[in-house]
C-alpha cells in the first residue's frame, strides 16, 4: 500500500512516499480504506521526537491519529462493524508506527465509530482528535453545567472551535481567546471574543465581573498562568496544553480513544449542532507540506490528507 512514513525522528524532510506492507488485522479490529487523514499538532511533535519519554516508536512509523474512511474488512471479532461502513476514528494505541496517512489501517473497534452522514470524509476527518478533546475537557474533566460561564483560551484552533460549539450546545455561555481577524468567526459560533496578550485578564472581567464558572486552557503558558484569577468561587481549571495546570489545582487533558464519546460527536454533527472547518487539503504525497503548515499555528480549521 502507499504510504508515508518516517524512519527516524526529525523535521518534515524525514517524511517519505512509498510502498509499505498492508496491516494485519488483530480479532478486535477492522480494515479501513482511508479516505482523509486530517493533521494534528500531535502528528509532527510526535515525528519530531517530543514524545519519545511516553510512547516507544517501532520504526518506520506512519504517522497520524485522525482518520475517516470505508471498513474494507472486520477482524474475526469485531461484530460492530460490517464491510461497507462509512466510519470516523482517534486511531491511537500505545506505540508510534501503524497511523492513518496511508492506503489503509487497522483500527481496534474501540476507536471507531460511524461517520456523520452530513460531513464530507474530508470534514469527518478532522472530527475525532479535536472533538474528543473538547468533549472530554467540558464534559468529563470540568463537569459543564447549563447557565455556566466557560472561558476558553485560543477559542479558534481546531480543538478551540469544537469546545465553543460543544459548550454551547450545553448551554453555557462561552469566552473565547483569539486573534482581532477571528472574532467574527466566533461570533457566528455562539462565542463573545476577547483579543489574547497584555489586558486579557481585565477584558475578561469586564465581560464576568463576578468570575468565570471554568477555564478550558488551549494555549498554556500566559493564557493559563492568568487563569486561576479569572475563577469564581468553585470554579474549575483544565488544560490540554500545560501540565502546569496540576500546581493550580486543576486537570491535565490527554485525549483518549472513546468510541461512546465519539459516537455523540457524530450525534452532534448530524443534528447540525457541530460543523468541522476544512482550512485546507493536500494529497498524500504531499503530507509533508501539510506537516510544514501545521508547525506555523496559524492556521483556522483543519488541515486534511486525502487517500486516493
Amino acid at each position: 500500500m502507499k504510504a508515508i512514513s518516517y524512519r527516524t525522528y526529525g523535521g518534515p524532510e524525514v517524511l517519505e512516499y512509498g510502498e509499505r506492507p498492508n496491516p494485519k488485522v488483530g480479532p478486535d479490529s477492522v480494515l479501513v480504506k482511508v479516505k482523509a487523514a486530517a493533521v494534528n499538532p500531535v502528528d509532527w511533535k510526535a515525528r519530531s521526537g517530543y514524545l519519545d519519554p511516553a510512547l516507544d516508536a517501532v520504526f518506520p512509523v506512519i504517522p497520524g491519529w485522525d482518520v475517516a474512511g470505508v471498513v474494507v474488512r472486520p477482524g474475526a471479532d469485531a461484530p460492530e462493524f460490517a464491510e461497507g461502513d462509512e466510519v470516523i476514528g482517534y486511531v491511537r494505541e500505545d506505540f508510534l508506527s501503524r497511523g492513518t496517512f496511508a492506503e489503509y489501517v487497522a483500527a481496534p473497534v474501540r476507536t471507531l465509530a460511524r461517520k456523520p452522514k452530513n460531513l464530507t470524509f474530508e470534514e469527518a476527518a478532522g472530527l475525532p482528535l479535536a472533538g474528543l478533546t473538547a468533549y472530554q475537557a467540558l464534559v468529563k474533566a470540568l463537569r459543564l453545567w447549563e447557565g455556566e460561564t466557560v472561558l476558553i483560551h485560543a477559542a479558534s484552533g481546531g480543538v478551540g472551535t469544537m469546545a465553543v460549539q460543544i459548550a454551547r450546545h450545553f448551554g453555557a455561555r462561552v469566552i473565547g481567546t483569539a486573534s482581532e481577524r477571528n472574532h467574527d468567526y466566533l461570533r457566528s459560533l455562539g462565542a463573545e471574543p476577547v483579543l489574547y496578550g497584555d489586558g486579557l485578564a481585565e477584558r475578561v472581567r469586564a465581560l464576568a465581573p463576578e468570575g468565570v464558572d471554568s477555564v478550558l486552557d488551549l494555549a498554556g503558558g500566559d493564557a493559563l498562568a492568568v487563569s486561576p484569577g479569572l475563577l469564581a468561587h468553585g470554579g474549575r481549571l483544565a488544560s490540554v496544553a500545560d501540565p502546569a495546570v496540576l500546581g493550580h489545582g486543576g486537570r491535565y487533558v490527554f485525549v483518549r480513544p472513546d468510541r461512546s464519546d465519539l459516537t455523540a460527536l457524530t450525534d452532534l454533527a448530524e443534528n447540525g449542532k457541530l460543523t468541522v472547518e476544512v482550512a485546507k487539503v493536500f494529497p498524500l504525497e504531499r503530507t509533508a507540506e501539510a506537516h510544514r503548515l501545521s508547525e506555523q499555528g496559524h492556521t483556522r480549521g483543519k488541515i486534511v490528507v486525502t487517500v486516493d
